[in-house]
């Protein structure tokens, strides 16, 4: 089926379709039930995709690429964790009587058409169907070429639980053109596409939202900084940085750049070379270097969203020369600060613009299930419409219903 007979059908289907919170749970509950069933047949397909890309891509990529039991456990459990939130379709989120009688009731309602581009991680796929579904939304998903074989095993068991529950199997497509071709389209599918979300590298984040003619929301790239200030707890500092870049340095929340307050950086960075030493690659500017026997960082370092066992080091003068990197470098996503000092945390908090802003944590919990969503769409790095972790909520619009009683104007 081509792109366009995917949009036609999907476009048609968000138009007739009205589901009751009951119906669209029975479903997610069967589609989970179906994602376990035909787990062997998922991991069947994924071993052919590991296969295909063994040579062609990191080894860190390929633990991003590969699926277990256990994580299409954690799949199946994400979609019921979506079945148990509340469903805000039809919530009247604010409603007011004008003096003329006239009842206006601003009503939460889907988008209609939710298209989601991706990359190489398959897990994606079903976070992004029982979202869009329990939102009321029809999704089209563009995986990528890496992910295709498990992604397609992935929405043939959805589409069995939307089967099982008696309800059309088109809310749930893949496409099967996974070229650019197929990119260009739903980015420019307008009347069809009510809403598009990238989600992947920097390439193809920057190819949607520059050539878009749907609207789009930006889901960044992660160059994600923690500040060690001067009077961090320097074990509680270490244990949170290791947690942030080695517990699964492949995923966007992984933190990229270390900022360390000049007044601890003689006791911090010993320490700091010593826990990574033989396991992750330290790229320090001149004053790190002084200190620690370090690769000297290039400048484009500390733009660098690395994906991998590399970190970036900076030391900076206080807190207002890191909050004036994290402006200069920072993608927006996730950035924390450990301290114990409550007026550098609340500087800190109220000057770091970005979607989540830590103090003493990993930035690792910038998720949708960490934050309570079930799962997500994606992270939006931009302010309009949504920001951080996209769960349902940021999947519905809304529109006005007034009631009236005959008023004219």
């Amino acid at each position: 089926m081509t792109t366009f007979e995917v949009l036609q059908k999907a476009k048609k289907l968000s138009c007739e379709s009205i589901l009751t919170t009951e119906e669209k749970n029975k479903a997610l509950h069967d589609m989970a039930k179906a994602l376990l069933s035909y787990s062997d047949k998922i991991l069947a397909a994924n071993k052919i995709d590991i296969e295909n890309a063994k040579g062609k891509i990191s080894d860190v990529m390929i633990d991003r690429l590969a699926l277990t039991k256990e994580r299409i456990v954690g799949m199946a459990k994400g979609i019921l964790d979506v079945a148990a939130l509340p469903d805000g379709v039809g919530k009247v989120l604010s409603s007011v009587e004008l003096e003329n009688g006239l009842k206006v009731n601003k009503v939460s309602v889907p988008f209609g058409v939710v298209a989601i581009i991706y990359e190489s991680r398959p897990n994606v796929t079903s976070d992004a169907a029982a979202l869009a579904f329990k939102s009321g939304n029809v999704c089209v998903l563009r995986g990528g070429k890496e992910a295709y074989n498990s992604s397609k095993a992935i929405v043939d068991a959805l589409k069995i639980g939307l089967k099982n529950s008696g309800l059309s199997e088109d809310y749930v497509n893949l496409l099967e053109d996974i070229t650019r071709g197929s990119a260009n389209e739903l980015m420019t599918a307008v009347g069809y596409v009510d809403l598009l979300i990238p989600r992947g590298g920097k390439g193809l984040i920057k190819a949607c939202t520059e050539n878009a003619t749907v609207p789009c929301i930006e889901t960044g790239t992660g160059i994600c900084h923690i500040f060690v200030e001067k009077t961090a707890d320097i074990d509680k500092a270490l244990n949170i940085i290791n947690n942030a870049k080695t517990s699964r340095p492949s995923v966007c929340n992984a933190m990229e750049v270390c900022l360390v307050d000049k007044e601890i950086a003689p006791q911090f960075l010993p320490k700091l070379y010593e826990m990574f030493k033989g396991r992750v690659e330290l790229r320090g500017d001149s004053a790190v270097c002084e200190i620690i026997d370090v690769v000297p960082a290039l400048n484009t370092d500390f733009d660098t969203e690395f994906l991998d066992y590399i970190m970036a080091v900076k030391v900076v003068d206080g807190v207002s020369a890191a909050i004036e990197h994290i402006a200069q470098h920072s993608t927006h996503h996730s950035e924390s600060i450990i301290t114990t000092d409550e007026g550098a945390a609340k500087k800190f908090t109220s000057l770091v613009d970005s979607a989540a802003v830590y103090v003493n944590a990993s930035t690792r919990f910038t998720d949708g299930g960490e934050f309570g969503l079930g799962c997500e769409m994606g992270i939006s790095t931009q302010k309009l419409h949504a920001r951080g972790p996209m769960g349902l909520m940021e999947l519905n619009t809304y529109k006005y219903i007034i009631e009236g009683n005959g008023q004219v104007r």
